[in-house]
C-alpha cells in the first residue's frame, strides 16, 4: 500500500518542495494551498498523514488540526514559521503530533514523517508491544516478561492512551478529555496524580518504557532503549 500524503500550505514553493521530496521517497503526494481546500481533499481522498502549515487562508492550520483530530486518526506535523514556545504551545493544543519550524531541513521532516506513521500503525492495535512489556486493550492487562500486572481502569486507559503514540505529547486537557470524558468536572491535577502513581508502579518494574514530563505542556510516553 502507498502511503498519501497531504501537505497544506499556502506557499506554492514550500508545496514543490515537498511535492518533490516525498514523491521521491515513494510517498503519493495530495496539496491544499488553504485550510479549506484540505478539508475537502480529506473528505474526498485517503489521506495518511498531513504536512500543515499554521498560517492559512480561509481556514487556518490550527483549526484544520483541531478538525483532523475531531473525524480522522491520522498523524499531524505542523510545519510554520511560528517558532515561539507560546506558538508550539497553541499547536499540540490542537493536537498536532509534531511541530517543526521553518527554515526546515526536508531530510529531518522526512524522518519525523516515517517515525509517525511508525506510531499510528500501533494505535489501530488492540495489542500495543513496548519491548518486552505488552498493553492489552481487550483484557485491560499488562503484561512484562510473562507476567501480568492488573491495574485501575483509568491508570490503564491513560497508559494505553499515551503508548498507542510514543513520542506524541498529550497536554493535561487532551488526556482529561480523552480518559475522563467531556463531562468530568475535575481539574488537570487528576492527570499528574494518575501519571505519578503510574510511575511509581512501574519503576523498579521495567525499563522498557517512561513517562516524561513536557513542562508547561503535558506529558508523553517514550520507549527505552
Amino acid at each position: 500500500m502507498r502511503i498519501h500524503i497531504l501537505v497544506a500550505d499556502d506557499d506554492p514553493h514550500i508545496r514543490e518542495l515537498l511535492r518533490f521530496i516525498l514523491k521521491k521517497d515513494g510517498y503519493v503526494v495530495m496539496e491544499a494551498e488553504n485550510g479549506e481546500e484540505a478539508s475537502r481533499v480529506m473528505e474526498n481522498e485517503q489521506v495518511h498523514l498531513a504536512v500543515v502549515d499554521v498560517m492559512m487562508p480561509a481556514k487556518n492550520g490550527w483549526e484544520l488540526c483541531e478538525e483532523i483530530r475531531k473525524f480522522y486518526d491520522i498523524p499531524v506535523i505542523m510545519l510554520t514559521a511560528k517558532g515561539q514556545i507560546e506558538d508550539k504551545e497553541q499547536g499540540y493544543l490542537s493536537g498536532t503530533d509534531d511541530y517543526m519550524v521553518k527554515p526546515f531541513e526536508p531530510k529531518e521532516l522526512l524522518f519525523r514523517i516515517k517515525a509517525l506513521l511508525r506510531r499510528y500503525q500501533m494505535v489501530s492495535s488492540e495489542l500495543i508491544q513496548i519491548n518486552s512489556t505488552t498493553i492489552d486493550r481487550r483484557s485491560y492487562e499488562v503484561k512484562i516478561d510473562g507476567e501480568t500486572l492488573i491495574i485501575p481502569l483509568k491508570e490503564f486507559e491513560l497508559l494505553a492512551q499515551l503508548a498507542s503514540q510514543p513520542g506524541r505529547i498529550f497536554t493535561r486537557e487532551q488526556l482529561l478529555q480523552l480518559i475522563w470524558g467531556n463531562d468530568y468536572e475535575g481539574d488537570s491535577r487528576t492527570i499528574d496524580v494518575h501519571i505519578k502513581r503510574l510511575r511509581e508502579r512501574f519503576y523498579d518494574i521495567t525499563d522498557d518504557f517512561v513517562i516524561t514530563t513536557v513542562r508547561g505542556i503535558g506529558y508523553k510516553f517514550e520507549v527505552g532503549s
